[in-house]
């Protein structure tokens, strides 16, 4: 059929995206508390994607007073009625995700049927033992040389992305497909890292048989993950969730560099790292702790190395998921969190444990940086420059009672709502949730 005017054509009307996706992010230097927003939106979500990162997260989230631990798996794999999908852009460890699924399995009835409900992508990278153990000898030669390491996790995050820059690494679907070809490139793989690393101990042969074994229970969860993503965002009526891990001030471009990890955790990472067209993304909340934390090295403005540090530290049980690590604590930064916002483009904000702050008398908040005596117009690239930073407070009268039991704005001590509505003119994002505790109900929804 030929079509005379462009009228004429259906293809020429510009279409709507069908469903969209849901985003969750951090805003500062992780452990802001995602993975309680992320269960809160995956209770009704059909699926749950993981876009980037890898077993480096850590999301803890408390169902019946059951703690569940997640690093490789989305948190939504607690909804029996969701499908949780693991994207192009995570490097699995497939140790680590087996492991993971049975350390949980033990803990509660949540898990069980997990591989009925998980999907992963085809094209995602794999982490090997020998990442790990090179990202241990990294660590190593980085203290001896400089006199100081970047904090990883040592789950070979950063050794595995490097081989898939360097275009040497092996994905989900060599491993499904015949294993004489792919265990000929991972024996070529091992050898590479092996002469790189001369005290590199790897057993080749141990890992082949336990790869083997783990080809056969991938079989059944491995997809198309374009495909799959294109079905369920074209389709009928979706509600799709994408858990970001590690946080905005992380990532590889824009987070605190070298002192960052290997993924982009910011909103670009959501198109790369699941085969979805900025188009059909929708909204970006955009997760913020009460006050600042961060884990390992690197500048940190308003850091607090006194007794408001220990005090936020010891109330807010401030210890890594993944490395169990004590987290350096300060005062809320808001210079950060604009520029995260810069990045990300958020919707609205979940401000996450403010709870903690309950019983100080005054509050400081973070509003502006200079630099030898110059207003620093924007958050500095280089990290020299974040270390010199001066901090300019503002000052914000303490509520000195406890929170916890608020379900609703209403609620909350008068001081309490100005601190929240301090936060949102400053970014000029609404506040959409408050978290004052650790159960479920203790996130308040504002509207």
């Amino acid at each position: 059929v030929r079509f005379g005017a462009a009228q004429d054509s259906p293809l020429r009307t510009p279409k709507e995206p069908h469903n969209k996706v849901t985003v969750v992010l951090g805003a500062q230097w992780g452990d802001e508390g995602k993975g309680k927003v992320v269960d809160l939106l995956a209770m009704d979500a059909d699926i749950v994607c993981r876009c980037q990162g890898g077993n480096n997260a850590g999301h803890t989230v408390v169902v019946d007073s059951v703690e569940y631990d997640f690093h490789l798996l989305p948190s939504g794999v607690l909804n029996k009625k969701a499908v949780s999908f693991i994207g192009n852009g995570v490097v699995i460890h497939l140790p680590g995700l087996f492991d993971e699924a049975k350390k949980n399995l033990e803990k509660g009835k949540g898990l069980q049927g997990w591989e009925e409900r998980l999907k992963i992508s085809d094209r995602a990278h794999i982490v090997f033992n020998f990442h790990q153990a090179v990202d241990g000898l990294q660590e190593q030669q980085r203290e001896q040389q400089e006199g100081k390491n970047l904090g990883t996790t040592k789950k070979g995050i950063g050794p595995a992305y490097s081989s898939k820059a360097a275009r040497n690494g092996l994905r989900i679907c060599d491993l499904v497909s015949d294993f004489k070809v792919f265990e000929e490139k991972f024996r070529m793989l091992a050898t590479h890292f092996q002469m790189m690393y001369r005290n590199l101990n790897v057993d080749i042969e141990a890992e082949l048989q336990q790869l083997k074994i783990y080809a056969e229970k991938l079989r059944p969860l491995v997809t198309d993950g374009v495909y799959f993503m294109h079905k369920a965002l074209t389709g009928p009526s979706k509600r799709i969730l994408v858990e970001g891990a590690n946080a905005a001030l992380l990532d590889i471009d824009f987070g605190t560099y070298p002192f960052v990890t290997s993924s982009n955790c910011t909103v670009g990472g959501v198109c790369t790292g699941l085969g979805v067209p900025p188009s059909h993304v929708g909204r970006v909340y955009g997760v913020v702790k009460a006050y600042t934390t961060r884990v390992g090295v690197g500048a940190f403005p308003t850091e607090q190395d006194n007794e408001t540090g220990d005090l936020l530290q010891s109330r807010g049980r401030e210890f890594g998921v993944t490395t169990g690590r004590r987290r350096r604590c300060g005062w809320l930064d808001l210079i950060l969190v604009r520029y995260a916002h810069m990045v990300n483009g958020f919707s609205a904000i979940a401000l996450t444990k403010l709870d903690i702050l309950d019983t100080l008398p005054e509050i400081k908040v973070g509003v502006a940086y200079e630099v030898d005596g110059h207003p620093l117009p924007s958050f500095p690239a280089n990290m020299d420059v974040l270390t010199r930073v001066t901090v300019e407070y503002k000052t914000l009268p303490g509520w000195q009672c406890s929170t916890e039991a608020a379900r609703s704005f209403d609620e909350l001590p008068s001081q309490a709502q100005n601190y929240i509505r301090f936060i949102e003119d400053f970014l000029q994002v609404p506040v959409k949730w408050v978290g004052v505790g650790k159960s479920r109900e203790s996130m308040i929804k504002l509207f």
